[in-house]
């Protein structure tokens, strides 16, 4: 439960400000003059007192000040601010803060979080994704899911090692300026420009700060009152065994014979799966929804066919029409269905556009919606598949600057979240790769595509940091990409092929397309390990997924979820936890044979083994990991 705390201001006059907003026994927080601008927000706890942020730096002259239980600060260029208190009380025990400022829609809005020496996380998905985020870049960023540095999540949700959070309301044209305009500090400007419409009434900057006795109590309830949990848990044959796609490997090159062999290989290598997932391209013309006879004559059969070698198929779609896939493309322009921008085109790109434009379906429109479904399902009952593997989805591929249907201060982000609702009722098979106030939905949401490198250059160790971030924004139903990345420079050595199975060994779910027998017969002997090693934790990773929609907790949280005190593991990038019992440390550098690994105060089994106790609480250095190892670690 939340009850109000007083706000007390102490003084105000036109030049000078000095008000108190949260007065309670173990935390205080003021706001007082910034001498360069704006206001700060000095929070006192734990014997400490420190500027958390300075707020209003756009705002000038203060007009006046009214106290009607909350603080009400009218500024001269008509903004103003209410700045409410509440305390937490329950299961966790903190406080809430809300800053809700509105200004005339010409006027630009701007708070600093200072970032200090703390670690923080959450943040937008990032090609490189750097963990803990402080680290990252974000020049006057656009906070909208988008196709640029992989931004398929984008929630806007800043969270610290110190147990402080910042949440931004969904009527925030945000944009993220971080370490560019101001070193060690995230700003959070609202400003009504490209992305966002202009047609908006008035521009709004909506947060709260959440303080929390740790990082755990504060994210805990962040999930609570703000990120959701999900209702339920994708297909648990997809959470066992292997997904197995044609895309890595054979790209477009995909035909009723390529299937077949494929699956073929896969069952003579002795690899158990999920699913065949059929991936591009299969269509007559991208948006046809309408199988090429060319490559497949007889879909229903080559689905009857791999169905009776023990496979289930899936089949890669996405939510364009290319110009001149007729008739559907001018059946949908004609209708309405596609997103026109405010300069009335329908006209935008994407990766397959082949030299064309695509258009792309408003999902804002039930009809548009219902349209695309029946396609779909007519498709499923055609063919006889079982799923769907959904593509794309970030709202940069609409037409910029998109006219959506509803509340417009939820634009565009809407048209991201309105697809991944649309298309979760396909079941528990579904996949999808974009994020927008959707963790609710029991599906996998997949990292988007990794490439075939050792660095952060979106490769090996970007798969642990994206599982974090994600994990972290509320999301822990992930699907890793590839195994060994999708080999769009190069295809996988056998070294980074190995290294980045191990790694995805206690993540929701494995996805292959590169295969282990195109290498040696070692590495498909490894690969059958890791495999089989995934299966044999499958219970503990379902069970994972159980508490997630019970309580929200992460799948897959970084190291420190059980130890919130501990500043060694709050800093921790290569290691991560499936639930709270087993510790997954993978090596992710080239030509490694050994790693460090940092453990958590506790008794732990090394590989699992009740023969290898060791005590946590502290680096072990040196841990043996020769090529055909993952070291990992069970807690007692």
């Amino acid at each position: 439960m939340a009850k109000k705390v007083v706000l007390v201001a102490l003084v105000a006059h036109t030049h000078a400000i000095d008000i108190c907003i949260l007065d309670a026994p173990d935390v205080k927080a003021e706001i007082e003059n910034n001498p360069l601008g704006g206001f700060n927000i000095i929070l006192e706890r734990k014997g400490l007192s420190e500027v958390i942020a300075v707020v209003g730096r756009r705002t000038g002259a203060i007009k006046d000040v009214v106290q009607d239980g909350d603080v009400v600060i009218q500024f001269a260029n008509d903004t103003t601010v209410r700045i409410s208190s509440e305390e937490v009380v329950g299961q966790r025990n903190g406080y809430i803060i809300t800053f809700t400022w509105e200004a005339p829609k010409g006027v630009g809005l701007e708070d600093c979080v200072n970032l200090g020496t703390h670690h923080w996380y959450g943040g937008p998905q990032q090609k490189r994704q750097y963990w803990p985020i402080e680290r990252l870049v974000l020049p006057n960023y656009s906070y909208v899911t988008k196709e640029a540095d992989n931004c398929g999540v984008a929630e806007p949700y800043w969270l610290n090692s110190e147990g402080v959070f910042y949440y931004f309301d969904k009527k925030v044209p945000l944009f993220v300026d971080q370490n560019d305009l101001e070193k060690n500090a995230a700003c959070f400007i609202a400003q009504i420009r490209s992305p966002y419409s202009s047609k908006r009434a008035k521009t709004e900057l909506i947060y709260a700060i959440g303080i929390f006795e740790d990082v755990r109590k504060a994210h805990e309830y962040a999930v609570e009152k703000y990120l959701e949990k999900p209702l339920g848990i994708p297909d648990e044959r997809m959470i066992t065994y292997p997904v197995w796609s044609t895309w890595a490997r054979y790209k477009r090159d995909v035909n009723h014979n390529t299937v077949l062999e494929f699956a073929d290989e896969i069952t003579k290598n002795g690899f158990p799966n999920s699913q065949l997932e059929i991936d591009d391209l299969w269509e007559t013309c991208y948006g046809s929804q309408t199988v090429d006879v060319r490559r497949f004559p007889n879909m229903r059969n080559t689905v009857d066919i791999l169905r009776a070698k023990g496979y289930r198929v899936t089949m890669w779609t996405h939510p364009f029409i290319n110009k001149g896939c007729e008739p559907w493309y001018s059946e949908a322009k004609a209708k309405g269905y596609l997103v026109a921008s405010e300069y009335g085109s329908v006209e935008t790109s994407w990766w397959n556009d082949n030299e064309t434009t695509t258009a792309l379906i408003d999902f804002t429109k039930p009809v548009a919606r219902q349209w695309y479904l029946d396609r779909l399902h007519a498709l499923k009952n055609f063919s006889g598949i079982d799923s769907f593997k959904f593509d794309g989805g970030e709202s940069s591929w609409a037409p910029q600057i998109p006219v959506l249907q509803g509340d417009i201060r939820d634009q565009p982000g809407v048209i991201s979240a309105d697809y991944v609702r649309t298309v979760a009722q396909f079941g528990p098979l579904v996949e999808v790769r974009v994020g927008y106030r959707t963790q609710d939905l029991p599906v996998f949401i997949r990292m988007i595509d990794k490439d075939t490198y050792w660095t952060f250059e979106n490769g090996l160790p970007t798969l642990i940091t994206t599982l974090l971030q994600m994990n972290m924004n509320g999301y822990p139903l992930v699907l890793p990409d590839m195994i060994g990345g999708n080999g769009y420079n190069e295809p996988p050595t056998k070294e980074l092929f190995i290294r980045w199975l191990q790694a995805n060994t206690f993540m929701p779910s494995m996805q292959f397309s590169y295969v282990p027998w195109e290498f040696d017969n070692e590495t498909v002997a490894i690969s059958k390990k890791f495999v089989e090693l995934h299966a044999r934790y499958a219970p503990a990773i379902i069970a994972a997924c159980r508490r997630a929609v019970s309580g929200g907790a992460p799948v897959n949280p970084p190291v420190w979820w059980i130890a919130p005190n501990d500043t060694e593991a709050h800093d921790i990038s290569d290691e991560y936890l499936l639930g709270e019992s087993i510790l997954v440390a993978p090596v992710i550098e080239h030509g490694a044979r050994s790693r460090d690994v940092y453990l958590p105060a506790g008794r732990w089994l090394a590989q699992g083994d009740p023969a290898r106790p060791v005590l946590g609480g502290d680096w072990i250095r040196d841990y043996p990991a020769p090529l055909d190892t993952l070291p990992y670690f069970v807690k007692v």
